[in-house]
């Protein structure tokens, strides 16, 4: 049964009571700036991407509260210095759905989501940004940033028609990498080719609907379980797998990957 909207205002009141006590009290919590909860706030992130990922409910929620935390905290601080405090957050929030929703709140008519997004980036400008790149966070992982700029360019007609546009492309890329590697000579250069495969590889998962970043780390994942199964039937077989074949491990990899099904 969910809590109700009084329930819920409660509750984030009892967070701010507490944030407030703990920056007063807590000699831990005393100390802290922003620049020291950066790199934490960049672990909880993850941690939730991590809980997201695996469809963990429980998980989800419990990160959700650390990032959460995280940005009380940061509000916390900010009104230390009459900056701002988290209701200057949360109004400066609401104000930019409003605005950035005008199919919702004015009289503009949208037909599908696509056409919501291209609304969004062009209220954007409107609002001052000089770049539609300019929203792309220069510290995030790299798959991540090729898909927002890819998706940023395409909302203002900045993208390939159709699908197979996007698999030539991808197939003049691997041509133009293998001629490089071949050369075995420029490390620069196959650098770049294999970036520019990337990319390509990355906009032709974004014409299918795959998240790329997903897709990679759900692989990663795949890779631990079934390399660890190898390592423990090894250590079952009291064998190093430095002493074992590839058929060896091969054999193993496949009962792991049998198991998954």
């Amino acid at each position: 049964m969910m809590n109700s909207k009084q329930q819920k205002l409660e509750a984030f009141s009892r967070l701010i009571d507490i944030m407030d006590e703990l920056r007063t009290k807590c000699p831990w919590d005393m100390k802290q700036t922003n620049e020291s909860l950066r790199h934490l706030t960049i672990e909880e992130t993850y941690e939730l991407a991590d809980a997201v990922l695996l469809n963990d409910k429980t998980e989800i929620k419990k990160e959700l509260g650390d990032v959460l935390l995280h940005i009380v905290f940061y509000a916390r601080i900010a009104s230390e210095t009459n900056d701002f405090d988290i209701a200057d957050v949360m109004n400066s929030l609401c104000d930019k759905l409003i605005n950035r929703h005008p199919h919702i709140y004015g009289n503009v008519k949208v037909e599908n989501a696509e056409q919501v997004k291209e609304n969004w980036e062009q209220i954007k400008l409107k609002e001052g940004n000089k770049s539609v790149l300019s929203g792309v966070s220069k510290g995030i992982p790299s798959i991540v940033k090729a898909v927002r700029m890819q998706e940023k360019a395409a909302q203002v007609g900045f993208d390939w028609p159709t699908k197979n546009d996007v698999w030539a492309k991808v197939d003049e890329e691997l041509s133009e990498l293998k001629t490089e590697l071949n050369k075995d000579e420029n490390a620069i250069e196959c650098e770049n080719e294999f970036g520019d495969f990337l990319f390509s590889l990355i906009n032709l998962a974004r014409k299918y609907n795959i998240n790329p970043d997903d897709a990679l780390e759900k692989t990663n994942l795949k890779f631990l379980n079934r390399f660890q199964y190898i390592e423990k039937k090894a250590s079952e077989s009291n064998k190093k797998l430095t002493d074992m074949t590839l058929g060896e491990m091969d054999v193993y990899w496949n009962e792991a990957k049998r198991s998954e099904s």
